[in-house]
């Protein structure tokens, strides 16, 4: 009796360890490291200057609602698919159920109720790095971007804790995502040409340096 009380205890841990390791893996884009090269060279070429004002920001200015983009799926619904394994939605798109890893925290989140799509570059830090100057199509386009890696489904409790925080008073509460932050980051701001602080490109350059690490 006590071998197969073991043995069952062995098997149980095996299992369990089996289900819960594809969830985490699967969901972590942490494939940033091989690009941090190219972030630097990229934040080397982004303009330095002092941060805008925040006058006139409301996120109206960038997206009164999500944009849709695949029939009656919004650009949120599109992401949670994307970042969720198992997702079911219901016929008009929104998740009713599924799994989702979040990257910021490390947390296992299994109800759409705990989990937000974040900006990774907030939309009032755009603001006050020059998206104040867009014309409102572009700034609708930046706010619903699936190309860029600007959207990232995460918990809802990380997402309150960043706010609208830059790099030099935020960083994810994870270390081992850093890389993958700043580097998402900089390819989000090279590509739309939006400049950085002093502060900001010494906070992501910190960053960068726990790649491959």
């Amino acid at each position: 009796m006590g071998e197969n009380k073991i043995l069952n205890r062995v098997l149980g841990v095996a299992v369990l360890t089996a289900l819960a390791v594809p969830v985490t893996a699967a969901a972590v884009p942490e494939k940033a490291e091989a690009s941090a090269a190219s972030a630097r060279r990229q934040l080397a070429q982004l303009k330095v200057a002092k941060a805008l004002s925040s006058r006139g920001y409301d996120r109206r200015r960038f997206a009164p609602r999500w944009a849709h983009h695949r029939g009656s799926c919004n650009a949120r619904e599109v992401v949670l698919a994307r970042d969720g394994r198992g997702v079911r939605r219901d016929r008009d798109c929104h998740p009713v159920r599924g799994t989702w890893y979040s990257p910021y925290d490390g947390k296992v989140l299994r109800s759409e109720r705990q989990v937000d799509v974040d900006h990774v570059v907030p939309l009032s830090y755009a603001w006050r790095s020059g998206a104040k100057r867009w014309s409102q199509a572009k700034r609708r386009a930046f706010a619903n971007d699936l190309t860029r890696p600007e959207l990232r489904t995460v918990s809802h409790a990380a997402n309150i804790a960043k706010g609208g925080k830059g790099p030099q008073s935020w960083r994810p509460p994870r270390r081992g995502y850093w890389c993958a932050y700043a580097t998402s980051w900089i390819t989000v701001k090279h590509h739309y040409r939006l400049f950085v602080t002093k502060k900001e490109k010494k906070a992501l350059l910190n960053m960068l340096r726990t790649c491959g690490k």
